[in-house]
């Protein structure tokens, strides 16, 4: 068989090789073709050179604290924890016991840093007044440029400061995404006309910024055809699952939905403001508490997040059998400063970091989260014939239909048994209404409480539309995402949803899948989403850059793979 050129190749036999996959998160983007066996992932952030007298704004590299002193509820919150585990026993049945943090405080006063080397190599010079995605980890902070994350607690960063109209993210995200692919991926711009392109989207998500991102794809940078999948439909096609319920922790967001057969529930679905950003906030607190030896250490310095984020990831578990102190070592490396070599002693903190996600008291550390849902569709200037539209169009028939009816069966006994009997139009119609259907319950929280993991994984399930489905799901609970990846974490998930799952589906066996196919949890969702664009049946879901410039938002409520 010969290899065409993408454009003339048969729509089942699509070239890998000519799919870009992007999957852009809070922190990292990951990007690339199909037929790659990893996604290339870098800072997914653009540093801009300030003008003269313009206004200063940096996008922080971790969730911000707030002032702690106003809180005194978190040490109750770090204490409740910690009594929790000290009545938990070890695999063979002994108590657990902890090394108090005074004693461990005490032997890091005492530690002192080692040197290594005199310099830790110098900062990047750059060349023109933008700098783009890992060179900005090595960009002199007393440059004059501007940082901005496009995306933020997993969603387009919109905000009122320099830089952050939807206006200037889009050019952000633009510049950011033709700059990968050039330097990294070696595709010209005049190429990607010849290339198609598949976006992994929230499982929440927001209308209009899905509108403009298409549009920046198909009309701005250029490609060919272009389909949007959401990251949890995504996960389950790379992992090798039909249905599940879909946890998927991120940097600075976690999100959990349930999915079958390609269709996540839109009742289910529920969006939490916190990840391992805010994770990595509450171990740096903790290390504080217990005399963190590198006292210069501060979650405003870009390289000293990326520090505190490695130390998390190397030091922090859920393995109840490490008990007392441990002594850990970790090499300080900057630029124009000398590389130190630290000995730290750490205990149950390393347990306490990651346990947060199920008491969330804990995340108030960065400040106050909302939860997000999927809000209904209010409709769009650009889609005439929207679900607001058919449903007025079903009631003006239904209308007309009764209007011109016999007039024998409009007498007054018929009306009668009209208005007790609702018949089955009027339900269509009234399920057609932008406003939330009885069904649709709120996700619930105490007033001023945080949502937990386990919480937030009981009551989407208990939004899933029949018992059948819910059986399913407490079957099969899949964890992805870069912000969770903790030995021993997908066990305390299973034993805290064990002992609050409803009656009605004990027997059940309870399966938490945390490492599918032995996948790093953060790529699953860009691999299923490689998985998906290569099936045959994916051929009906491509929208062509013509499509899109003729009819607009109307071909992707056509043809989006969820409900628009």
């Amino acid at each position: 068989m010969t290899l065409g050129t993408p454009s003339d190749v048969p729509a089942e036999q699509v070239h890998s090789k000519s799919i870009i996959v992007i999957h852009p998160g809070s922190l990292n983007l990951r990007i690339g073709r199909a037929s790659d066996l990893n996604p290339l992932t870098t800072l997914h952030a653009i540093a801009r050179r300030r003008l003269t007298g313009g206004f200063q704004y940096r996008d922080s590299f971790l969730p911000e604290r707030v002032d702690l002193s106003q809180l005194p509820e978190l040490e109750e919150a770090r204490l409740a924890v910690s009594h929790t585990l000290q009545s938990c026993l070890q695999s063979d049945g002994r108590r657990r016991y902890a090394t108090p943090p005074q004693q461990i405080a005490a032997f890091n006063r005492r530690s002192q840093p080692e040197l290594v080397s005199d310099s830790g190599g110098e900062w990047v010079k750059p060349e023109g007044d933008v700098v783009i995605g890992n060179d900005i980890l090595r960009l002199d902070p007393k440059q004059d440029f501007n940082i901005h994350f496009p995306y933020k607690r997993g969603d387009l960063n919109v905000h009122s400061e320099a830089g952050g109209s939807l206006t200037a993210i889009m050019a952000d995200v633009e510049a950011i995404w033709t700059y990968v692919l050039e330097m990294n991926l070696h595709i010209n711009k005049s190429e990607l006309k010849n290339y198609k392109a598949v976006l992994v989207i929230p499982d929440v998500y927001n209308r209009t910024y899905l509108r403009e991102l298409m549009y920046l794809l198909l009309s701005k940078m250029g490609f060919g055809q272009c389909f949007l999948v959401q990251d949890h439909v995504a996960a389950t096609f790379g992992s090798g699952l039909s249905y599940a319920c879909v946890v998927d922790v991120g940097d600075q967001k976690t999100s959990v939905s349930c999915v079958e057969d390609g269709i996540c529930h839109p009742n289910t679905r529920v969006r939490l403001e916190y990840g391992g950003g805010d994770i990595t906030q509450i171990f740096f607190w903790l290390l504080q508490k217990c005399a963190f030896p590198y006292k210069e250490c501060n979650d405003k310095n870009k390289l000293d997040t990326m520090l505190l984020r490695k130390l998390k990831e190397d030091f922090c578990h859920v393995n109840l059998d490490v008990c007392g102190s441990q002594e850990k070592s970790f090499v300080l490396k900057q630029p124009d400063m000398a590389v130190y070599h630290f000995t730290i002693q750490v205990g149950d903190e390393c347990i306490i970091a990651p346990l947060s996600l199920f008491s969330p008291e804990l995340f108030a550390i960065t400040g106050a989260k909302s939860i997000q849902t999927q809000k209904i569709s209010t409709g769009d200037p650009g889609d005439p014939h929207d679900d607001i539209y058919l449903r007025d169009i079903r009631k003006k028939g239904i209308k007309e239909s009764l209007d011109t009816a016999n007039a024998d069966l409009l007498s007054d006994t018929y009306l009668d048994n009209q208005q007790n009997n609702s018949n089955e139009d009027d339900i269509v119609v009234d399920a057609m209404d932008p406003v939330a259907p009885a069904s649709v319950r709120e996700f619930v929280t105490n007033p001023g409480q945080i949502l937990g993991l386990d919480q937030a994984v009981l009551q989407s399930i208990d939004r899933c539309p029949n018992e059948e489905i819910k059986r399913k799901m407490y079957g099969c609970i899949l964890v992805v995402g870069g912000g969770m990846k903790f030995s021993g974490i997908g066990t305390w998930l299973q034993n805290r949803i064990s002992l609050q799952i409803p009656y009605l589906y004990r027997a059940e066996q309870l399966d938490i899948v945390t490492n599918p196919r032995d996948m790093d949890p953060a790529m699953v969702a860009w691999k299923g989403a490689c998985i998906m664009s290569c099936l045959e049946t994916a051929h009906e879901l491509w929208i062509q850059a013509e499509e899109w410039e003729k009819f607009g938002v109307r071909v992707l409520r056509e043809r989006a793979p969820f409900t628009w």
